[in-house]
């Protein structure tokens, strides 16, 4: 069983200097009521993944590679449109943020996000990044597929 601790930010678009090479990804929500259940295709790689309810900035996730063809067949029982974004990454301070261009309906927001070890964990704040989102369900990848973020 893994943990993820990971707080999300708002990346401000005038700052922030997108890098040349992004990986593709469309994911998609199979179930979400306590805990998410997503399949994802990265390029030529799928998954799925379990994550348990958030506390703080914390939750339980498991991840598995699984068959291109099983990721296919399980986007098609999607409760909610699948979520397209290019993600970036960028390693400052000896940490790799992960930033998320979204296209498609949610196109127009940039989110940034950062795993750390510990809730506690001090690490170095971009210039880029505006707020923490963090806390704000809206901003939840589950949640833009059902709310994109061009309706708000």
């Amino acid at each position: 069983m893994g943990i993820e601790i990971e707080k999300k930010f708002l990346v401000n678009k005038k700052k922030w200097n997108k890098p040349n090479t992004g990986c593709l990804y469309t994911q998609a929500y199979l179930a979400k009521d306590g805990c998410t259940l997503r399949v994802r295709i990265a390029e030529t790689k799928a998954f799925i993944t379990i994550k348990g309810p958030t506390v703080g900035c914390s939750r339980k996730e498991f991840e598995y590679e699984i068959p291109m063809a099983d990721a296919k067949d399980l986007m098609k029982l999607a409760l909610y449109p699948p979520i397209v974004k290019i993600r970036y990454k960028q390693e400052i301070g000896g940490k790799i943020w992960e930033i998320d261009e979204f296209i498609d309906s949610n196109e127009g927001l940039i989110v940034a996000e950062i795993e750390l070890n510990s809730e506690q964990e001090s690490f170095i704040m971009p210039e880029w990044v505006d707020q923490e989102v963090t806390s704000d369900k809206r901003y939840t990848n589950a949640s833009l597929s059902k709310h994109p973020y061009k309706s708000w």
